[in-house]
């Protein structure tokens, strides 16, 4: 049963996206009305909208999100799967090359759902607008805040027809995306602007739709990450089996390597990643859609929970607090935990109530945190990505995250608690334990592997010849950095190989 609501009249959310949505549904258990401000039409059914250019590549929602997504909307998750969603076991079930080496596909211990981007949104969004307390207000334009510097009351907006008007309420939610105009409003009611940081690669991805070969219905997700140190632009490629019995194809380069639209480029430039075993299967997959390109990839975050003298009554969440660059797939993620912590904030007070929104806001920055150490660790490594050089801090993280991806490679404890930070279900504090600081001194206790763990089933039906896969493994431009020592003994030896199911 719904835990009865409060006497709160409304909440406004700003933008009906991912964020925007659950966030209408994290509000709605407390709040009598709910109401939605959306920019754009929403499709009828899973289809492309204008407010989410990036919706044609590769999206992730690790198993920490599709947790707090499965706790604000029960029942979602079997409605992807229903839909046709994949539900993958890791990692067993992902081929995954990082700068330190190949992984193994080491027992299961956590999930990651994958789906295109639309067949998510439209899922999640049947289920949560047949709310009675939420409404949407579709074509119609955020122009500001209404309030002052202590409390904000409303929003002023702007309709299809161009009429303007004014709604109250007593709690606004912005998850407007990157496109976010936060600082701006705030600005404009004498608040201030929060701080913010920019980490910006350069990076442009291009994606492109295949018809999966027949046979491949349980294949794995295939990742080739680009190696931040490594004194080149950063290429990075991605196989995803999504609805439909097709894979989304997605590639990466930074500045001074974009990919072009070009689709006769297009294989070429993934089998030009660190290994070209992605370029190998797409070419003996049949293409299905043009490439198309994103360039909105600039890692942003706005530290609006620092900000002093915040208003009452306003939140951020979302891509309008923290973006990151999309190869790290922490978005999703980040936004529902966040969402879940809007829920928990107004589940202990009113929603307009003091103290409410500082209680969201700072519930919020805990996953963004982590997400944004985790992107900005690295990428502030590519040539003219940050304004100033990587600080002794960044140097000594990278440095940290460089030892455990190289000992993960050849340790399955630490495999798993790498993971467990990676897919959001713990905080990093988890590194610390006694066993996982042991074992990173010790090193691998598996030699490295020389290529992709994919079976020979796996490779014949992807229709890869062994010739061919063989091939693949040197089309990249460079290959796996060399191994960091531990301190006081020597590294783990290179070579071996590897498959589903190794120890």
């Amino acid at each position: 049963m719904r835990k009865p609501v409060s006497d709160t009249g409304r909440a406004v959310v700003v933008g009906g996206g991912f964020a925007g949505v659950l966030a209408a549904a994290a509000l709605a258990c407390r709040v009598r009305e709910v109401v939605v401000v959306e920019r754009d039409v929403y499709p009828q059914g899973p289809g492309p909208r204008r407010g989410v250019p990036q919706a044609r590549h590769v999206h992730l929602l690790w198993s920490g999100g599709a947790r707090a997504l499965e706790e604000l909307v029960p029942g979602v998750t079997d409605d992807l799967l229903a839909a046709g969603a994949r539900r993958v076991p890791l990692p067993r079930d992902m081929v995954a090359l990082s700068p330190r080496g190949w992984f193994r596909r080491w027992p299961a211990s956590h999930l990651l759902y994958l789906c295109s981007r639309d067949l998510l949104d439209w899922t999640i969004r049947r289920r949560v607008l047949a709310d009675p307390r939420i409404r949407v207000r579709e074509g119609t334009e955020v122009l500001g805040l209404a309030g002052d510097a202590r409390r904000v009351t409303g929003v002023r907006l702007r309709a299809p027809s161009g009429e303007e008007s004014l709604l109250t309420a007593d709690l606004v939610v912005d998850a407007g995306g990157r496109g976010s105009r936060a600082p701006v409003w705030l600005a404009a009611l004498g608040a201030g602007r929060p701080r913010e940081r920019r980490v910006d690669t350069g990076l442009v991805y291009a994606s492109r739709v295949y018809r999966a070969p027949a046979g491949t219905e349980d294949f794995p997700v295939v990742n080739v990450q680009a190696d931040p140190r490594a004194g080149t632009p950063g290429r990075a490629a991605v196989v995803a089996p999504v609805e439909g019995g097709r894979w989304l194809v997605t590639v990466g380069g930074t500045r001074g390597g974009e990919p072009t639209a070009d689709p006769e480029h297009f294989e070429t430039f993934a089998a030009g990643a660190r290994h070209g075993v992605v370029g190998a299967l797409a070419r003996n997959a049949e293409p299905l859609s043009p490439v198309v390109l994103c360039r909105s990839t600039v890692n942003r975050r706005r530290y609006v929970e620092r900000l002093r003298g915040r208003p009452r009554g306003f939140v951020v969440l979302g891509d309008a607090v923290a973006a990151y660059n999309p190869v790290y797939g922490h978005g999703m993620s980040v936004a529902a935990q966040g969402a879940l912590a809007l829920r928990r904030a107004v589940r202990a007070g009113r929603a307009g109530a003091p103290g409410t929104a500082r209680r969201a806001q700072r519930g919020i920055a805990r996953p963004v945190s982590v997400a944004w150490d985790l992107a900005t660790g690295q990428d502030v490594f590519y040539p003219g990505a940050a304004d100033r050089p990587p600080s002794l801090w960044e140097r000594l993280l990278a440095r940290a995250v460089d030892r455990l991806l190289y000992v993960s490679t050849g340790s399955g404890l630490v495999a798993r608690v790498v993971t467990d930070v990676m897919t959001l279900e713990r905080p990093p504090a988890v590194l610390l334990r006694p066993d996982v600081v042991w074992a990173l001194l010790r090193g691998p206790r598996l030699p490295q592997l020389s290529g992709p763990p994919l079976t020979a089933e796996e490779w014949a039906a992807a229709g890869v010849s062994g010739a061919s896969a063989a091939d693949s493994a040197g089309a990249g431009a460079t290959r796996a950095a060399p191994p960091v020592p531990a301190p006081g003994g020597p590294a783990g030896t290179p070579g071996g190989t590897g498959a589903r199911g190794a120890p």
